[in-house]
């Protein structure tokens, strides 16, 4: 394993460093210590490397990332994993608003709790979340899934596309056009996966489903004050 200590070196070093590397390197391990709230720490990663970040992060970690698992021992700031393709993204501690924003793909793993706006206009990545999540969390979510464990804020989907959400707790309130959903065996199946992956061990049975009700993809006057 490389170890980085980001106080020495600095972070534009680390970024230079970890997007040199290819699929055919043998450096595929690295441990970056004292990040001490450093923002943008393994951005625009692609390659299947494996980043430790021993420590708390400032925002936007792990931000546009394709193929690499990184994992923060810490809680991150805003934007942790931003637009993400693929690969994974663990985050051991909270995560601040707006995690896994308009994310594409693979997986974040948030063992706290998640502020307001997780999975904002998340378009395939699949998020769970261990704790609860701020208001606003899957504000315009496209596709994907979201799964919180806890307990979910205000206006919780709004504006809604063909994202699935998977609550096990309470919902403050729902936002427009989100609506419950029946649970499915197809459904069960896609939770229980989501949840070996996290390294979770709650029954899918615990928890109920949100989606969108599809009154707001096309205007309606009768539906104006909604939109």
């Amino acid at each position: 394993m490389q170890t980085y200590d980001l106080t020495e070196k600095g972070l534009r070093g680390l970024n230079s460093i970890l997007h040199a590397q290819h699929e055919e390197t043998n450096q595929v391990s690295w441990e970056v210590v004292n990040p001490r709230g450093s923002h943008a720490i393994a951005v625009g990663l692609d390659a299947p490397l494996e980043v430790t970040v021993k420590g708390s992060t400032g925002y936007y970690c792990a931000g546009m990332n394709q193929g690499a698992t990184i994992r923060v021992e810490g809680s991150a700031g805003p934007g942790v994993a931003e637009n993400m393709m693929s690969g994974s993204v663990v985050v051991e501690g909270d995560a601040s608003q707006y995690a896994g924003a308009t994310g594409h793909g693979g997986l974040l793993v948030i063992k706290g709790n998640a502020s307001s706006r997780c999975g904002i206009s998340m378009k395939g990545i699949d998020i769970v979340v261990h704790g609860n999540v701020g208001h606003m969390s899957a504000f315009m979510a496209q596709a994907g899934n979201l799964v919180v464990c806890g307990d979910a804020g205000d206006a919780l989907g709004d504006s809604i596309y063909e994202a699935r959400l998977f609550v096990r707790g309470s919902v403050k309130s729902l936002g427009a056009d989100c609506v419950e959903k029946e649970m499915r065996p197809e459904h069960v199946d896609i939770l229980k996966d989501l949840l070996e992956r996290a390294d979770l061990h709650a029954k899918p049975q615990e928890f109920r489903r949100y989606g969108s009700a599809r009154k707001l993809y096309n205007f309606d006057i009768d539906n104006v004050a909604d939109y």
